[in-house]
Order: structure tokens, then C-alpha cells, then sequence
């Protein structure tokens, strides 16, 4: 890609090869479309957070993006070390700044990078502020980068942590957390959650093992920092090997969550949505929407029922989360990659936060992972069990796929009779009994993804497959 061709942001931005597309002139770049979408909304002269991860050259890609601000005229809180998204996100609200930039590719391979941008609730931006970041988004000529005295005076480094850390007290009783007397494992994924929840659960009767802390942006152990299997597998077998009561994984910039029980076996996400709200209604009396994608857990809708309270289902992403949870003043919202947002904090993807209240619905309860999963199965009446599949696909084979999956018309898939298609966002096939099967794009790599949930473990492979059929991937 040379440094005029046209840059297309997916569900959260933009993301790219490193040294391919992903370059400083393109980061610019971007950086400028940014600044004149915040300039023609009337926000010059206000502040923007700009934040980083441990990616390969992120704080040099951050301070580049800086620099474009600065030379817009916009002021720029710069975060003094690589930062977890929902850190930065809180800053937003703490710096009372109109917007920021994360440069994180979050679970992406290693070899990617990317351009994250947030609006003045620290949330995602809506998917037509996302179209027209990209519409005013320059040739390199046009950039504005030059710095003079008097811009660099409109770049402020800061430390965003402690206002967070504050705020964090006040969302759930971190005291009693570190008195628990937990054994805790965290995987960070070579990532921004690394020692958090030792700076957080520290100095009581509660133990944390962290592996996978430092910085090394070739994530060894694992194919990408992605909390789902196999990515996971190191950090569970050291979970077994610590004794540990749970295993609570960060991904790469620390906005999702994994989860492992006691066992060492993997809690996926759906489920953990499921104990998420579950947790929200039952034991904190928490009432109030639920904001889930189309991609996750039918747990949610059994939940809301059970306890009266509305569940809406959006697209894929939390361009399309974020603004709904505003717009509903949902107390959560949240998606099948393990990414959760609270009510009273912001409508970004929390992992650090969702780790906590995972804690302290097992001190509340006093119930270790598995058999909490067991009491909210006894609430709903039902299991869940889940999987995904995700296919790489020649790019001129996309229009194709999608033209044959819009023309499938199966009777039944996995041996259940299909009741209807939701086109919401790809292809969802309902099916009797509350069981479905989504065959969509992701908006953030060149792969297709084929999800099921049911009700019945051994119908998950048997679905999956008839989805890779419809596709024509089988």
C-alpha cells in the first residue's frame, strides 16, 4: 500500500500489516482524518488522549499521531507508557477530552497494528463518525505534522492510572477482594493487563501469579494475544501447576477477558457473559438493559426474562454496542470476543473490571468457577455450549460466499428445524429449541467466522459443520 491509497476502518478503526500497510505516513494519515472530523464537529482547541500498547514501535506510531493533533491545533493528553484501552477510555472522562486514539491492534497476529478511535464518552465511535473519519482521511501531502515550539507545548504526557484505579474502588470492594484470600493466576498475554491485578489485589490474604508480563511483541506461547484456546493453554496449565482458584487472561490490550476455573478448564466467553450479568442482577439487584451482539449468548435473553429487564441485540462490534448502551443506559453490554462494558464506568470493553467482578461474585457466593456456572444454569434452565470456527478465504471468493449463504435455504442444520435468518449482521440461522448458527466476515481480519451455541454438547460440532457447508468451506 503506498501512502494515497484509500484506508477502510472496520469494526473499531483501522488495522494493517506493519511495514506493509500499517506505516508512519498511513498512521499520519489517519491521524489527520481524525482531526478534521473533531475540528468540523466545533472541538478545536480541545484535548484528545492518545494512548499505546506493547505492539512492535506502538509509542513511536502514538507519538506521530501526537504530533498530527498538535499541528491541527488540538490539545493532546499522551499517556507516559503503553495502556490498557479501558484505562485510556476512563481518561477520556477524567481529562474531559472530546475523543482518543489507542494505536493497539488489540488480539490481532503479531504482525499487525492498528488505529483504534474513541468519541467523548470514551466509548466506539458509531459507524457513521467511523465513515466519515475515513472519508476526510488525506494523501500524505496533505497532513498537517510540522511541530514548532508552540505546538509541542500542546502535547502533555501523563500517567492515566491512578485516576482509573480510583474509579475502580468505587465500581466494586477491591479491599475485601485483596483479603479474600484468593489464588489467583493472570495471564496477560505478553500485554497492557500485565500487573494490574497485582497492583490492585496486593498486601492481603489474596496470592496472584502472573506469566506472560513483560513486554515481547512476538507473543511466544501462543498464536496471537486472544483469550480462547489454544492461545490460552500455557497460562491454564500454569493455573493447574499454582493450585490456583481461577485463572483471569487479558488480552493484548487488556479490553477482553478469559477466564479458567479451578480445574484449569477454559470458561468461554458466552458463559461468562452469562455469569457477567448474572452477577449484575442477582447479586448486586442491579435493573436495567442488556446490550448483547448478535454473536453471543441466548443466556442473556432467558436472563432478561427471568428478571424483567430488556435485552437488545445489535451488530457485531462496539461501534454498535457503545452507542447503544448510551443510548439505554444498559448496566452491560457486551460481545462473543469477551469484551464486557459496566454501567457507571464507560461503554468501553473492560477486562480489568470484568476480572474483579468475576472475583467478587465468587466471594459473594463463596463458590469457586465451576460451580458458579452451575448455579446460573439452575437460574436459566438450560446450558450453554459454543464454539467457532474461523476459515481464511481467497478475497475475490467473498461477494461469491456471501451470494450462497444468502441463497441457503436448509430445513434444518444440526438436526434442529431452522425457525428463521436474522441479517442483522452476516448470516444468523435460528433454530427450534433457542439454539443458532452465525456464519459473518470479521471486521478486522480477511477470515470468515462460523459460531454456534446449543443448548446440547454434542450438537456443537455437527452445526458447525453444516455452517462450513452452507459456506461452501467444507
Amino acid at each position: 500500500m503506498n501512502s494515497d491509497t484509500k484506508i477502510q476502518f472496520g469494526t473499531d478503526g483501522w488495522r494493517g500489516q506493519i511495514a506493509n500497510d500499517y506505516t508512519f505516513d498511513n498512521v499520519r494519515r489517519c491521524a489527520q482524518g481524525y482531526a478534521i472530523h473533531m475540528l468540523e464537529q466545533g472541538h478545536a482547541g480541545e484535548s484528545i488522549v492518545v494512548g499505546y500498547d506493547k505492539r512492535y514501535a506502538s509509542e513511536h506510531f502514538a507519538r506521530a499521531v501526537a504530533e498530527v493533533l498538535s499541528a491541527n491545533k488540538l490539545n493532546v493528553w499522551l499517556t507516559n507508557t503503553a495502556t490498557p484501552t479501558p484505562v485510556i477510555a476512563y481518561a477520556v472522562l477524567e481529562k474531559q477530552a472530546v475523543g482518543a486514539i489507542n494505536i493497539t491492534a488489540s488480539h490481532n497476529p503479531p504482525t499487525d497494528n492498528g488505529f483504534k478511535v474513541r468519541d467523548h464518552t470514551g466509548g466506539a465511535i458509531a459507524p457513521d463518525g467511523l465513515k466519515n473519519i475515513e472519508s476526510h482521511i488525506p494523501s500524505i501531502s496533505a497532513v498537517k505534522s510540522t511541530i514548532t515550539s508552540n505546538t509541542q507545548q500542546l502535547i502533555q504526557v501523563f500517567d492515566p492510572a491512578p485516576a482509573y484505579e480510583e474509579h475502580l474502588h468505587e465500581m466494586v470492594d477491591i479491599d475485601a477482594l485483596r483479603n479474600a484470600g484468593f489464588n489467583i493466576t493472570v495471564d496477560a498475554m505478553w500485554g497492557n493487563g500485565a500487573g494490574w491485578f497485582t497492583r490492585l489485589l496486593n498486601g492481603g490474604n489474596t496470592t496472584i501469579k502472573e506469566i506472560h508480563n513483560i513486554r515481547n511483541p512476538i507473543f511466544p506461547e501462543m498464536s496471537r494475544p486472544e483469550p480462547i484456546p489454544p492461545n490460552i493453554d500455557a497460562g491454564l496449565q500454569t493455573a493447574i501447576e499454582n493450585g490456583a482458584d481461577i485463572c483471569l487472561i487479558t488480552d493484548g490490550d487488556a479490553d477482553r477477558l478469559g477466564v479458567g476455573d479451578e480445574n484449569g478448564d477454559f470458561i468461554n466467553q458466552l458463559r461468562v457473559f452469562g455469569l457477567l450479568a448474572f452477577y449484575l442482577l442477582e447479586v448486586r439487584g442491579a435493573h436495567g438493559p442488556i446490550v448483547k451482539t448478535i454473536s453471543t449468548t441466548s443466556l442473556l435473553n432467558k436472563l432478561g426474562q427471568i428478571y424483567n429487564v430488556p435485552v437488545h441485540e445489535t451488530g457485531v462490534g462496539f461501534k454498535f454496542v457503545a452507542p447503544k448502551m448510551t443510548e439505554t443506559n444498559a448496566i452491560i453490554g457486551g460481545e462473543e470476543s469477551g469484551g464486557f462494558a459496566f454501567q457507571n464506568h464507560v461503554p468501553e470493553r473492560d477486562g480489568i473490571l470484568a476480572g474483579l467482578y468475576i472475583l467478587d461474585l465468587m466471594r459473594l457466593l463463596d463458590q469457586k468457577p465451576s460451580q458458579l456456572l452451575g448455579t446460573l444454569f439452575s437460574k436459566t434452565g438450560t446450558e450453554s455450549h459454543y464454539d467457532r470456527i474461523d476459515s481464511a478465504f481467497p478475497s475475490d471468493q467473498k461477494e461469491k460466499i456471501i451470494a450462497r449463504v444468502h441463497s441457503a435455504n436448509p430445513s434444518e442444520i444440526g438436526g434442529l428445524t431452522l425457525i428463521d435468518v436474522d441479517t442483522t449482521d452476516g448470516f444468523k440461522f435460528n433454530l427450534e429449541g433457542g439454539d443458532w448458527l452465525l456464519i459473518r466476515f470479521s471486521g478486522t481480519e480477511p477470515i470468515i467466522r462460523v459460531y454456534c451455541e446449543t443448548t446440547d454438547a454434542n450438537r456443537v460440532q455437527q452445526i458447525l459443520q453444516d455452517g462450513l457447508s452452507i459456506a461452501g468451506l467444507s
